[in-house]
């Protein structure tokens, strides 16, 4: 069962309508299905890719749009361990994702060719989180922004 993939329309517009004077920063948190979830009559379907296969072939297809809009990736890891929070809560991809602001976010998922990836991010994601952050300067104080 997925819990949290896409966003609805209803947050999609409060993140819209946030004021953005420049760039944003998304972090993105995710949890893969043991198998991917293609839709029926999708070339993948019945290929028993697993999530991270499917979230893989995700990547190759939707990079390009997200450098085409001018974003890319700042940070990406492996979560190891949850050492403040609810031990069932894993999460096996962490990335922050930057873009030059709301609008080419925006276009990146409004581009047909990120369209036609998404159907892999959506067969490959159980559960997600992904936040807006506005990019701060680090190093002025610990804890502040």
């Amino acid at each position: 069962m997925s819990l949290y993939v896409d966003p609805t329309r209803e947050r999609f517009a409060v993140f819209r309508d946030l004021p953005s004077p420049g760039p944003i920063q998304m972090l993105n948190l995710i949890r893969f299905r043991p198998v991917a979830a293609y839709p029926d009559g999708h070339e993948q379907a019945g290929q028993n890719l697993t999530g991270a296969q499917a979230y893989r072939l995700y990547g190759r297809y939707a990079g390009p749009v997200l450098q085409r809009v001018g974003g890319r990736q700042i940070i990406l890891a492996r979560p190891e361990l949850t050492l403040i929070g609810p031990e069932e809560e894993r999460w096996d991809l962490f990335f922050i994702a930057e873009y030059p602001g709301v609008d080419a976010f925006a276009a990146m998922i409004r581009d047909e060719e990120y369209r036609r990836a998404v159907v892999h991010r959506q067969a490959a994601v159980e559960d997600s989180r992904l936040v807006r952050m506005q990019p701060s300067t680090s190093g002025v104080r610990f804890g502040e922004a």
